[in-house]
């Protein structure tokens, strides 16, 4: 049945309370969407709930995303696209790549973008994008051409080679679909080919002539040693790298480098243990120290002095009516985190109990017994219970937030036996001459370094129980602090240290076989984005070391321990040769430093290009939809060994697809409750009298505009229906603006945000924000220009 059948009300008709209710929850999605502070999914999760509740459509509609055939087409293709890749089509291209580009920049940039372009017609845009990304950044080195010349004009490539296909991008996909559940004949696999084709031509064209100069020019690796150089120079290594000699009769000595605290006290990286001679890189946590040892570290000096200040803490052996002054003011209880609360997979150091909850964690409850040490990088779980400290009015307040299941007061006997409090307080006297007088709280370590806690500060007969992090420390003041008083003794041994500046340049510890550097950055699809280097431990993990982030064209700060990875954060990782070359096979990163890892296995590589082959021919053929040759091929892939299961299940992008199955529905009720119809009643308010092709126009600036803030695929389910009904109100068949608005949704080249893909190529090329917009929007005008002068031609308008 036409679209235009299926309008209820008219362009002038009032508001009505289901349109009302429909742009209500478009405005609060979109709302969610730009500011982000719900994850993208979720939102969409959320609208088709809010949806079905409020009866804008049933419960079948609002379930009909997940069987729709643009959707089913969409994880097919994730799963066809992993296939090519895992088969080692990306070897081959390199080769090729480097045969045909020579090595000038012009003719390497129009091979990279052709090549990129005429992948992703067919395979996943953001697919391709990291397949290519290794194979660019390695030619770049070989060829000495800046990576920054060659890795935007990849991820453009990539989104103008999505324009050619009805499966290039998930935007054609939802408009060819939008039409047919809308009564049209629906988009056929290459009908976007004569104008993406022409448009795809032009975007290379402009780039490589033009486009290029607008790129930063960052400085060019040349060949494996200059390389390690040139990291080592780009993270400003060899600015923060210094020696510490381990005095012959220190406290330290004897004890390992665990439980010396160097590393976690100071956020230093211990690159080597020099002992007699003979340089040990990365050595284990469990050495242990001798005297004459040096210990080659990477970090800030400054941070560790200050750490050393708290050596000036003077223990007072007898203090007990201190304590017990304090005892009477503070209460323990131990709560039980509820299975809905946000604290949930949270750090304990991120909790923030103390800012919510006005008490401090203390220890977690694990195996009948509690763990009171290391704290700090432990997320939280359901049902954990948690040992928490505080004044004893904010203790009773807890029974009030939903965020714990119980909570029960631990004393006397119970408090003793299980936490052992009078062995856990002691009370130190801060020096009236000491250098940390006038120093606020908030500035030390010690809590998440030695789980130190200062209870209470006793000043000028005046009682202070758990201060803030903002309170000034005075000479003279008296702290009962809970923690292990051995710990003071570390700090006094790492007091001793000497420091020496001047690294000898015999110890090449960056040049060593055994300790090298790896440029990498994450995975599209990679679990690790969205937590803390302190949280990843890749030390323990990996057995190797996080040495520096590179982010929007600048190195993050040096204490990186609390820093959320993200996408398109180029990751310099240090360790050992072949553990560093273990991580080629991890599926949460791309290498981007060649360490002579074995070549991929392609000899199932024809077999995956003529099983995507066949899918097209099929489709092309009309033998079968293109949502059911997706899904056989994909199938066929797996059944073949080109990958397995587990590899097919990861290579699909779940927050896509809940994304788009989610926002179907809305979609629907803007349809079916003329929201779409009052909306394109405003546009036509506005241009209607210019005529149709000002109409389209205006639709296409509106799209390409709202691909900076929107996701492209819940954004094309939102314009498809306004697109319907302004053109049905002039009477014209809706293909022409339909494929405008697929051009538009697709060339999302403005901002970095816009597309995974421009993410993806951002901490590699060490691109800034500005860099996307000086050649982006020179290339949307271009696109735009091209888009506008083919459509008359190529889809010219017609009656209905």
């Amino acid at each position: 049945m036409p679209y235009s059948a299926r309008r209820v009300v008219c362009i002038n008709a009032l508001m009505t309370l289901d349109i009302a209710l429909v742009l209500i929850i478009l405005g609060i999605s979109l709302i969610l969407f730009i500011s982000e502070v719900i994850r993208m999914d979720l939102v969409a999760l959320l609208v088709l709930g809010a949806l079905a509740l409020t009866g804008l459509v049933t419960a079948e509609e609002a379930f009909d995303g997940f069987s729709n055939g643009a959707v089913i087409t969409v994880w097919a293709m994730f799963i066809l696209s992993e296939g090519l890749t895992r088969t080692g089509i990306a070897d081959i291209i390199g080769r090729q790549v480097m045969k045909l580009g020579g090595r000038r920049e012009f003719s390497m940039i129009l091979v990279i973008m052709i090549t990129g372009a005429v992948l992703s017609a067919f395979m996943n845009n953001i697919g391709v994008a990291a397949l290519m990304l290794p194979v660019v950044v390695d030619v770049a080195r070989r060829t000495r051409i800046p990576a920054s010349r060659l890795l935007m004009p990849l991820a453009y490539s990539t989104l103008l080679g999505g324009l050619m296909t009805m499966i290039g991008t998930p935007p054609n996909l939802l408009i060819s679909e939008s039409l047919k559940r809308f009564g049209f004949e629906p988009f056929k696999l290459f009908d976007f080919t004569p104008i993406g084709g022409a448009v795809m031509a032009v975007g290379v064209i402009f780039v490589a002539f033009f486009g290029r100069f607008l790129l930063p020019k960052q400085i060019a690796e040349h060949g494996k040693h200059v390389s390690q150089r040139s990291l080592r120079a780009q993270y400003k290594l060899h600015e923060r790298t210094f020696m510490m000699r381990v005095p012959t009769n220190s406290i330290l000595v004897g004890k390992t480098l665990a439980e010396s605290r160097i590393g976690t006290s100071t956020g230093l990286i211990i690159l080597a243990l020099v002992r007699q001679g003979r340089s040990e890189p990365l050595p284990s946590r469990q050495t242990v120290l001798r005297g004459g040892d040096g210990i080659l570290v990477q970090g800030r000096v400054d941070q560790f002095r200050e750490l050393r200040r708290w050596s000036d803490l003077v223990i007072e052996r007898e203090a007990p009516v201190l304590k017990s002054m304090v005892a009477s003011k503070i209460a323990y209880a131990e709560v039980t985190i509820s299975d809905t609360s946000p604290l949930v997979s949270e750090l304990v150091r991120h909790a923030a109990f103390r800012t919510r909850f006005n008490v401090s964690v203390v220890g977690l409850r694990r195996r009948n017994q509690y763990r009171l040490t290391n704290l700090a990088y432990v997320p939280l779980r359901k049902g954990e219970r948690v040992l928490v400290q505080g004044e004893i009015d904010a203790v009773a307040q807890l029974e009030k937030f939903s965020d714990f299941t119980d909570v029960g007061l631990l004393k006397g006997e119970r408090l003793d036996e299980q936490y052992r409090t009078d062995d856990r307080m002691f009370v130190v006297r801060l020096p009236k001459e000491s250098d940390l007088a006038g120093a606020s709280l908030k500035k030390s370590r010690l809590p998440d370094v030695f789980d130190f806690r200062i209870v209470a500060i006793f000043r000028d007969s005046a009682l202070t129980v758990m201060p803030r992090g903002d309170e000034i420390l005075i000479g003279g003041d008296l702290l009962l602090i809970e923690g292990q008083p051995s710990d003071l003794d570390v700090l006094r041994g790492l007091q001793d240290f000497e420091i020496e500046t001047s690294v000898p340049a015999n110890l090449g510890a960056f040049e060593s076989e055994r300790l090298t550097l790896m440029d990498a950055t994450l995975d599209p699809r990679s679990t690790l984005a969205g937590l803390t280097v302190g949280e990843l431990n890749f030390r323990e993990r990996y057995g190797i070391e996080l040495a520096g982030i590179w982010r929007e064209g600048e190195m993050v700060g040096t204490d990186i321990a609390d820093e959320r990875l993200q996408i398109g954060d180029a990751l310099l990782l240090l360790g050992p040769r072949e553990r560093l070359q273990l991580l080629s096979t991890d599926s949460d990163f791309l290498i981007l430093t060649p360490l002579g890892q074995k070549p991929p296995d392609t000899r199932r590589a024809p077999l995956a290009a003529f099983i995507m082959l066949a899918v097209v021919v099929s489709v092309m053929m009309g033998k079968a939809p293109i949502s059911v040759a997706a899904v056989v091929g994909g199938s066929i892939m797996v059944l073949t060994g080109c990958l397995n299961m587990e590899q097919a299940y990861r290579a699909i992008d779940w927050r896509a697809i809940f994304l788009i199955a989610g926002m179907l529905p809305l979609g629907t009720a803007m349809a079916d409750s003329g929201a779409a119809t009052y909306l394109a009643g405003q546009v036509m308010t506005l241009l209607g009298d210019a005529g149709p092709w000002p109409v389209i126009m205006g639709l296409y600036v509106l799209t390409a505009m709202a691909t900076m803030i929107i996701p492209t695929a819940a954004l094309v389910v939102l314009m498809a229906p306004i697109v319907l009904s302004a053109m049905g109100d002039m009477g014209l068949r809706p293909e022409t603006a339909m494929m405008a608005v697929a051009m538009a949704a697709s060339a999302s080249f403005t901002s970095p945000i816009s597309h995974p893909a421009n993410i993806l190529v951002m901490g590699p090329g060490g691109y800034r924000f500005i860099d996307y917009l000086k050649v982006g929007v020179p290339l949307t005008i271009v696109v735009f220009i091209t888009v506008m002068v083919l459509l008359p031609i190529l889809w010219p308008l017609q009656a209905m």
